[in-house]
């Protein structure tokens, strides 16, 4: 018993000492080290995610952070400017597009209050990637054949390629989940070259980087009321949404404002997701650590540590 009790001592003393650590580096972190690490982050997600687009990071003598494209376009991370959700919505820099959170965990609801990641979209980025103008994307889109019939979708950065897989994965886990090809056909579309309603910015699908399954009358936010839509998030097949999410695709059902047919090729908030989900910071671990390692990659945060 008075063994036990010392064990139970020892453990109590090493908790505490623990605590305060965690605290004590918290308190001491400053608000600008902890802006660097987010930076870092970021700038590295979209230097994975976009890896054959972006040429390098620089950084001027203001402190503003560009991501330089191959073209030699440079788009600033965070202009510094305050701004509402609703600006950040309608004219984010990369700093405010990256803020929100894409979560892999999987859901039963509408997630209220969670800003939809993936739904602001910096322009300058995807112009640069995917094709400036409607001609320079259909130029750049491919016939993409699946299990469910043959569609149009950007080849630049592996979009279509993803694609495919994505598909493929789904109709593999259709086999013992009929549900999960109900609700893929008949697919409402991929390319169109259009806004999103009643706003003048351009939808992810006129950039050939969307797809639309099956509708259900649930599925989007201004259809229905909240409880409808949950219902329906609750019902639809977790390994669809994987599927997709496993290839670089953020899912609609997860945004407060719901388009749950709607799955949009981001590869920088899956990254994101998988390597920086945990926002905590801990005295003396690198900023990147859980990014797999090889050359390519060792490359990047040495440019990006050099650099910020």
């Amino acid at each position: 018993m008075r063994r036990f009790t010392k064990i139970l001592i020892i453990i109590c003393i090493c908790l505490l000492i623990s605590m305060k650590n965690i605290v004590t580096f918290a308190e001491t972190i400053t608000e600008d080290e902890l802006y660097n690490i987010n930076a870092k982050r970021d700038i590295l997600v979209l230097m994975l995610a976009y890896q054959d687009e972006v040429k390098t990071v620089e950084k001027d003598s203001n402190g503003l952070i560009y991501l330089v494209m191959n073209s030699g376009k440079k788009i600033v991370y965070d202009d510094k400017k305050s701004k509402t959700n609703e600006e950040k919505l309608i004219n984010p820099d990369l700093q405010d597009m990256l803020e929100v959170k894409y979560s892999l965990e999987s859901i039963d609801k509408v997630q209220k209050g969670n800003r939809d990641p993936g739904r602001a979209r910096v322009y300058e980025l995807l112009n640069e990637v995917y094709g400036n103008t409607e001609s320079n994307i259909t130029k750049n889109l491919e016939q993409v054949s699946t299990a469910y019939g043959t569609y149009p979708f950007n080849k630049k950065n592996e979009a279509a390629e993803s694609l495919k897989k994505a598909l493929k994965e789904a109709s593999e886990a259709a086999k013992s989940n009929p549900k999960i090809g109900g609700c893929i056909a008949p697919i409402n579309g991929t390319f169109n070259y259009r806004v999103v309603r009643g706003t003048g910015r351009l939808s992810a699908h006129a950039y050939g980087i969307a797809i639309d399954l099956n509708r259900n009358n649930s599925d989007y936010w201004k259809w229905v009321k909240e409880e409808e839509g949950s219902k329906r998030i609750a019902s639809y097949p977790v390994e669809l949404v994987n599927a997709f999410e496993n290839n670089g695709f953020v899912w609609g059902g997860k945004w407060e404002h719901f388009d749950i047919l709607h799955f949009e090729y981001r590869p920088e908030f899956i990254f994101k997701a998988k390597y920086f989900n945990n926002s905590e910071i801990k005295e003396n671990e690198n900023w990147y650590n859980g990014v797999p390692m090889d050359e390519e990659t060792k490359a990047k945060i040495d440019l990006i540590d050099n650099t910020i």
